[in-house]
């Protein structure tokens, strides 16, 4: 399966979370690429919209690659391949200390007004583009799972195989459109797959107010 943008993943995902539009979620998605794809999610639900702010822990010598991540709270999760991709503790302890401060600035700058939307006692869908290795989205579950949502779903269009039995046991449930053997990058799974800057996740997010109204202009 390939998805001619992520607006197209988007909607076709919507599509198999319509059974929770009743219960008017919060959709929760991961900055910066998911942010567009959880605004079309949010509409066609009916329901909210938020970013779950997380940031991947960079391998040493190549930085695409995640040897673990970190939530906006401070915690971490790390990779068992963590040490043979050459990220020892001390670098570890660095590199969450940096991604832990670009975290901060990126709350100040999306949701300046507020914190994150409380989820207690909803129904929870944390969205993402795609899941590689997996790690992005346990930290991002792990983050909403400890404000006490009803239910914790992880929802993206594609993933390996290898990163969904990672993320099952962080949600009650895993919503994914397909899961190919030749899995590479989550890019190549695309045909249009540009960069999402901040200040199109700070318009998005500050334009969407409440079950997918927008914000007079």
């Amino acid at each position: 399966m390939s998805f001619e943008d992520r607006n197209d993943a988007a909607r076709q995902l919507a599509g198999k979370l319509r059974r929770f539009a009743s219960d008017h979620p919060v959709v929760l998605a991961v900055p910066r690429g998911a942010v567009p794809m959880g605004q079309v999610i949010a509409r066609s639900l009916d329901g909210d919209l938020d970013a779950v702010l997380v940031r991947k822990l960079r391998a040493p010598f190549n930085p695409e690659f995640a040897v673990g991540a970190i939530d906006e709270s401070g915690w971490s999760y790390v990779a068992d391949y963590a040490r043979e991709a050459g990220a020892s503790p001390a670098y570890l302890e660095g590199e969450k200390r940096e991604q832990l401060e670009l975290l901060k600035r990126r709350r100040a700058s999306y949701t300046p007004e507020r914190g994150p939307l409380p989820v207690d006692g909803r129904v929870a869908i944390v969205v993402d583009d795609g899941l590689a290795t997996g790690a992005t989205m346990i930290a991002a579950l792990h983050s909403v799972k400890a404000r006490n949502p009803a239910k914790l779903v992880c929802a993206v269009p594609v993933a390996s195989h290898e990163a969904l039995a990672k993320v099952a046991p962080y949600c009650d449930e895993v919503v994914c459109l397909d899961s190919p053997d030749d899995f590479y990058a989550v890019g190549q799974f695309y045909r249009d797959f540009p960069q999402v800057d901040d200040a199109e996740v700070a318009r998005i997010l500050r334009g969407f107010v409440r079950h997918g109204v927008e914000k007079p202009a």
